[in-house]
């Protein structure tokens, strides 16, 4: 009896402690002319209940108190911004105190220098950089053919075999990428380089907890490695003085009349944040294209209706160019509404310089605003039947140019790569539709938040069309 008694003391006396902490971290957040919301416990805040409630999470919050709370999630005090009319004002308006706010786990990982971190005329000349690297001749003299080339080899002798769509996209993804950036081929390098990004990738929405086991631990780890190979490679062509017509290439292209010379760590950083942005929507949004189609024969129909005309009059072993590129129509309609439904990016997070006011309440400096542009995909109002895959929406040229459209981002953040991006859906789908049909095999549960995934794989048996 004294040991039941003793235990219920120590749980109601656990109970109290946790109340009394809430309660302080509450009150400790509890300034004048913030928005309304709850802060959680202290340093974790709310980040569990985000990461593993989602969608689900946010309507809560937004049916208690509006389109405008205070959270606080990935080891930051946030406001979280769900208004499509404030969300378009803050991508726009980087110059008045809104500057990039990502997670410190994020920083550590992708690096300082990376391109969505840092502000002013660093930022200017790492996009012009960048943006010269995938401009549309580059894309259509040197990226295209590469990513023609690569994509024929990497579908080949798929047919009679049961694989996992998701791991190829991510292969797929990855590998392109690589010798897109730096003319690296299938090999030891990388192979090396797949374990470390697959790795990095997994650390980037986590908390900033350096110990055993942690997603932030293995992913930091992997960053070092991966700017180890990196610099090997760099210090490699450098001693060649070999071109090999790559980005690379072009980054360490020494010109006395060029404005700005990125130092090399800068460098460093901009090429993983290329692997990065390019890995995680190509590969998902490709995985994701897959499975909608395979459940919308319809749409699968005449995105080969529309790649078998490309076709006509080709060899066997003939790529595509810019002109078949720019005429698959569907095809762009089928990646378009894939990100839009799937949602491959729900929000970017930005940070105040100073106090700003927006909608009558008051966000103090160095707090993070996460523009939640997910549930915009699926307004009613934007999207009839938003629920429902239907790229023919799409086809409408209009739709994409609404004020709304945040699929790419927006402001002088709108993603550079998207274009190159959309290449390599495309013919990844062009090659695909017209090789081979499949279907799936057993039943894929697949996640839709924090990123998407299918954890468990998801399987098809291929066949030659």
């Amino acid at each position: 009896m004294v040991l039941l008694e003793l235990a219920l003391a120590l749980v109601f006396g656990f109970l109290l402690l946790c109340c009394g902490v809430l309660r302080w971290n509450e009150v400790r957040y509890r300034k004048k002319g913030l928005p309304p919301g709850t802060m959680g416990w202290p340093l974790f805040g709310e980040t569990t209940e985000f990461l593993k409630q989602g969608p689900n999470f946010m309507k809560n919050q937004r049916a208690r108190y509006g389109n405008l709370f205070k959270s606080h999630i990935l080891g930051c005090p946030t406001v979280v911004c769900m208004d499509p009319e404030i969300n378009k004002y803050i991508l726009m308006n980087e110059s008045k105190g809104l500057i990039p706010g990502y997670p410190q786990s994020m920083l550590d990982i992708l690096g300082e220098c990376n391109i969505a971190a840092v502000t002013g005329p660093l930022h200017k000349s790492m996009r012009n950089t960048m943006l010269g690297l995938i401009n549309p001749s580059m894309m259509r003299e040197q990226l295209l053919p590469k990513v023609d080339e690569f994509m024929r080899s990497h579908l080949s002798n798929w047919s009679e075999k049961v694989i996992d769509i998701q791991e190829k996209t991510k292969e797929m993804a990855l590998y392109s990428a690589l010798k897109q950036i730096a003319g690296i081929e299938s090999g030891p390098v990388s192979e090396a380089l797949k374990s470390e990004v697959f790795q990095l990738v997994l650390g980037t929405l986590s908390l900033p907890i350096n110990l055993p086991g942690t997603n932030y631990r293995r992913a930091f780890q992997a960053r070092r490695k991966i700017v180890e190979i990196l610099k090997e490679i760099i210090d490699k062509r450098r001693i060649s003085h070999c071109s090999q017509l790559d980005m690379l290439d072009l980054l360490l292209k020494t010109d006395d009349n060029m404005k700005s010379k990125l130092t090399e760590e800068q460098i460093i950083d901009l090429i993983i944040a290329l692997i990065y942005s390019g890995y995680e929507t190509v590969s998902t949004t490709t995985m994701m294209a897959v499975k909608f189609l395979h459940d919308h024969p319809r749409a699968l129909q005449q995105l080969r209706e529309e790649h078998f005309e490309i076709r006509k009059g080709k060899s066997t072993e003939e790529g595509i160019d810019w002109n078949d590129y720019k005429s698959m129509a569907f095809t762009r309609a089928v990646i378009f509404e894939t990100l839009r439904l799937a949602t491959v990016v729900n929000g970017v997070l930005r940070k105040t310089t100073h106090d700003i006011e927006m909608k009558g309440f008051l966000i103090p400096k160095g707090w993070r605003i996460y523009v939640y542009t997910r549930e915009i995909n699926y307004d009613p109002y934007l999207y009839n039947e938003p629920l429902i895959f239907n790229p023919w929406r799409w086809m409408d040229r209009n739709l994409d140019s609404h004020q709304y459209f945040m699929l790419f981002g927006g402001g002088s953040r709108l993603c550079p790569g998207k274009e190159l991006g959309t290449v390599e859906i495309a013919t990844f789908l062009h090659y695909f539709v017209t090789r081979y049909r499949w279907e799936e095999v057993g039943v894929a549960t697949i996640h839709k938040f924090p990123r998407v995934e299918a954890p468990h794989g998801l399987h098809i048996r291929v066949e030659s069309y």
